[in-house]
């Protein structure tokens, strides 16, 4: 099974919850308070998710680590490339 059959599946069963909740589909008779809160859970899924997705971006940069030899390298291969080109008669 894949990843995201995983999820689509994991989703289909939260929304069905969800459904049965707060429309009283199967006439459970469950208290009022039960639809009041399901209600408004997808929303308040959403902008959980969204802080989550916000936390965790704002944490990876935070935490984003530099690559000096990466840069050194990418530094003499771009001094490289001027010396190439001014070789070859282009004025950088």
């Amino acid at each position: 099974m894949t990843k995201l059959l995983q999820w689509l599946f994991g989703v289909s069963l939260l929304g069905a919850t969800w459904a049965l909740v707060a429309f009283d589909l199967l006439e459970l008779s469950l208290p009022l308070t039960y639809r009041e809160v399901a209600l408004p859970m997808p929303l308040y899924l959403l902008v959980s998710f969204g802080c989550y997705s916000l936390a965790t971006v704002g944490y990876r940069v935070a935490t984003f680590n530099d690559c000096d030899e990466a840069a050194r390298e990418l530094q003499e291969q771009i001094k490289e490339a001027k010396e190439d080109l001014r070789k070859k008669g282009l004025k950088i």
